[in-house]
């Protein structure tokens, strides 16, 4: 289902377990999918997905490396642009669990925390401030400050928290896996 240069975020990978013990009724959202990995790796496990994103050529290339008809019951492909908060895309939406990987847009922290629904999860990884010394990104726009991503779920169940300089690739990133409370 997805490209071979693909790598599944190994957050997802090794906790994988968490998503599928979920009593599953509205899905998962990928948000800001680019490519698709990580929800694409979480669809071959029989759960559904939303793909969430505004570029429609990955968006498109999602939609063919999608197989089956099961599979595809089971995604959703929303092209939408989260930084349009006028528009609130995440009011009145609700998933199981929402993914976001290497995308950080402070203002719409609040949306994403309401938008899981209570006993869900949210798995987050992005890159820290430290990432500068290692290369793009390095607008301090798109890098987490020391703490900032276990303070925006403060209230949560932490379930995993790593925050620091990455290895394979080299990178400063925070990745964190909580449960929003009941």
């Amino acid at each position: 289902m997805s490209p071979p240069h693909a790598c599944v975020a190994h957050l997802v990978s090794k906790h994988l377990s968490l998503l599928l013990d979920l009593d599953i009724s509205t899905g998962v959202l990928d948000l800001a999918c680019g490519s698709g990995r990580n929800g694409l790796f979480v669809l071959r496990h029989k759960l559904p997905v939303t793909f969430a994103d505004n570029n429609d050529s990955a968006l498109e290339e999602i939609t063919k490396a999608i197989e089956g008809p099961e599979s595809k019951c089971r995604a959703t492909i929303w092209n939408v642009d989260f930084e349009l908060l006028d528009k609130a895309p995440l009011n009145d939406k609700c998933f199981d669990a929402v993914l976001v990987f290497n995308y950080l847009y402070r203002p719409l922290f609040s949306a994403i925390r309401n938008a899981v629904r209570p006993g869900g999860l949210i798995f987050y990884e992005t890159f820290t401030i430290s990432q500068r010394k290692y290369g793009r990104p390095c607008n301090p726009e798109y890098l987490l400050n020391p703490g900032e991503l276990k303070q925006c779920f403060d209230g949560w169940k932490i379930l995993y928290y790593a925050e620091g300089e990455m290895s394979d690739p080299k990178r400063a990133s925070a990745s964190l896996i909580a449960r929003k409370p009941h």
